[in-house]
C-alpha cells in the first residue's frame, strides 16, 4: 500500500489490519517507518519515484491499494507524472494475475453543477489537468488486470483533518471574516476518513464493479460551512461577490465556488456500504476540530 500514513491511507491502514489483513506500507522517512511498524504494519521503504522498488513490493503483495499523491500545486504537472508511472509500475508487476489494484481519485470534477454518479467518466487528461489515474486504470483494465478506482469527496474529515475545511478556515482566520461566495449554496460532497476506508477494504474483494464513490453527503452547502467555522473561531460570516473571490481566497477560489454534487448509491447497492461516522457539519463543531 502507497500512502500508508498519509491522511486517508492510514485510516485504511487501520481498517485492513482491523478486518484481518497483514499490511505492507510504503514510507519514504524513518519517521514514517516508525509510524507505519506501530500499527502492526510491515514497511518497504522508498518514494513513489523508486519505481523498481514498488514494482518489487506489488509483485509480492495479494493486491494493492495505491493511496499515494503529492498535492504540492506548484508541481501539480510532475505528481501526476509520478503518480502516472507509478501506477503503471505496480499495474505491470500485477500483470497477468488476479490481484486487484485499487488507484485514488476524486469526484470533484466529474460532472460540475449537476449530481455526478458513478457512471460518470473522468475529465480527460489535458495540459491544464494532468491527472491520469482513472485513464491509466482503463488502460490497465484493457490488459485483463482486476483495477479500478475509488473516488474521494473533495472533503475527507475527521478530526486531524489538513485538507479543504481546514485551508477555508485558515482563510478566515488570516481575513477576519468566514466567507463564502455569491449565495453560497454551491456544494462540497463529503466523507469521514474512516467511512472512506471501510470503502477501500471493500473495493479489494470487486474491483471490476468500480469506479466507487467515497461520499457520504451528496453535498453540503459552503455557507453552512463558512457558518460553522464563524462561530468556531467567533468570526463574521459574509459573501463575497464573484468578482472579489480571488482577493478573498487566492489560488483557493475556484475550490471555494465548486459546485460538486455527488451520489453514491451504486456504490452502496454494490457493497451494502452505508457510511457510520457523523457528517461533515457535526464533525466541525468538535472543539478538538481546529486545534492542529
Amino acid at each position: 500500500m502507497t500512502g500508508a500514513t498519509g491522511w486517508v491511507g492510514s485510516a485504511v491502514v487501520d481498517e485492513l489490519i482491523a478486518t484481518g489483513y497483514q499490511v505492507t506500507g510504503f514510507a519514504r522517512s524513518d519517521r514514517s517507518a516508525e509510524t507505519l511498524s506501530a500499527t502492526g504494519a510491515s514497511v518497504v521503504r522508498g518514494k513513489i519515484e523508486d519505481l523498481g522498488v514498488l514494482r518489487a513490493a506489488a509483485a509480492e503483495a495479494d493486491g494493492v491499494i495505491h493511496t499515494a499523491f503529492n498535492h504540492d500545486w506548484s508541481r501539480f504537472a510532475e505528481n501526476c507524472a509520478a503518480d502516472k508511472a507509478a501506477i503503471e509500475a505496480m499495474g505491470a508487476a500485477l500483470e497477468g494475475t488476479d490481484k486487484p489494484l485499487i488507484v485514488t481519485s476524486g469526484v470533484a470534477l466529474l460532472a460540475p453543477g449537476r449530481l455526478a454518479t458513478e457512471e460518470d467518466a473522468a475529465p480527460p487528461v489535458t495540459d491544464s489537468f494532468p491527472r491520469a489515474s482513472e485513464a491509466m486504470v482503463e488502460a490497465l483494465k484493457a490488459r485483463g488486470l482486476r483495477a479500478c478506482a475509488v473516488r474521494l469527496a473533495p472533503s475527507v474529515h475527521g478530526v486531524g483533518d489538513h485538507g479543504f475545511v481546514p485551508r477555508l478556515a485558515g482563510i478566515a482566520h488570516d481575513k477576519g471574516v468566514s466567507a463564502y461566495i455569491g449565495e453560497g449554496w454551491n456544494r462540497w460532497p463529503a466523507v469521514h476518513r474512516r467511512d472512506a476506508a471501510r470503502l477501500f477494504c471493500l473495493a479489494l474483494d470487486r474491483p471490476e464493479a468500480g469506479p466507487f464513490h467515497a461520499v457520504a453527503e451528496e453535498g453540503v452547502a459552503l455557507k453552512d460551512i463558512a457558518e460553522v467555522i464563524g462561530r468556531q473561531f467567533d468570526l463574521p460570516v459574509e459573501s463575497v461577490a464573484v468578482g472579489d473571490a480571488q482577493a478573498q481566497f487566492g489560488w483557493f477560489a475556484p475550490f471555494v465556488g465548486l459546485d460538486a454534487p455527488t451520489s453514491s448509491a451504486r456504490t452502496r447497492e454494490v457493497f451494502g456500504w452505508a457510511p457510520k461516522e457523523r457528517g461533515l457539519l457535526a464533525d466541525l463543531t468538535d472543539p478538538a476540530y481546529f486545534a492542529g
